[in-house]
């Protein structure tokens, strides 16, 4: 079990499609440790296994908080079933230091995976909570994309990540959510950045 350097933003390896796991071996199991190890030393909540430069399907999250006991929970091969009801989601990524912004996310996700022993589960979330955030945010590091490629205001965005040494959004993968922009209620926007 070791931590590991979190690949940063500008890094092609980060826009790569990950592949599935044909087999659950020592190295899997290796892999999964040490994704939670660098996961907890960088005080994250998830973290995707092509962040540490490994181009495999397999996350895990975290979403205990404080003094919480801790609730691990690790996707391997995951499949996003089902996604509902648009919302606001204030986000940041441990491969973009110190940089949030207000991204598109879905309130509800359905979720099917493998869990460290090949069973494979179905989670559902529900309620816009930071477990449904963070599925949604570390399953696009599988297919290669990024938390501001949802972004809801690219100008904000860019000097965000100018500010912090950052390149800015990459319009090539900006996503056409317009459908989905209209649907989001900015009253909770509101509320949620004054929490």
């Amino acid at each position: 079990m070791s931590i590991l350097n979190v690949i940063k933003y500008g890094d092609p390896v980060l826009r790569q499609k990950s592949k599935e796991i044909s087999k659950i071996n020592k190295k899997v199991i290796e892999l999964v440790n040490n994704l939670y190890d660098t996961m907890y030393a960088k005080n994250g909540v998830g973290l995707a296994a092509p962040q540490i430069g490994v181009n495999l399907r397999v996350f895990v999250i975290d979403t205990a908080f404080g003094n919480e006991k801790p609730r691990p929970i690790t996707f391997i091969n995951p499949k996003i079933l089902k996604l509902e009801h648009p919302m606001n989601s204030f986000e940041g990524c441990l491969s973009f230091p110190d940089a949030y912004t207000n991204v598109r996310r879905y309130k509800y996700v359905k979720v099917k995976a493998l869990n460290i022993k090949g069973r494979p589960f179905i989670l559902e979330e529900d309620g816009g909570t930071l477990l449904a955030k963070a599925i949604q945010h570390e399953y696009d590091h599988l297919d290669g994309k990024l938390f501001v490629d949802h972004c809801r205001n690219r100008f904000d965005t860019d000097a965000i990540l100018t500010e912090k040494g950052l390149p800015p959004v990459d319009s090539n993968y900006l996503l056409d959510e317009n459908e989905m922009e209209a649907l989001i209620d900015d009253t909770e926007t509101e509320e949620e950045q004054q929490q």
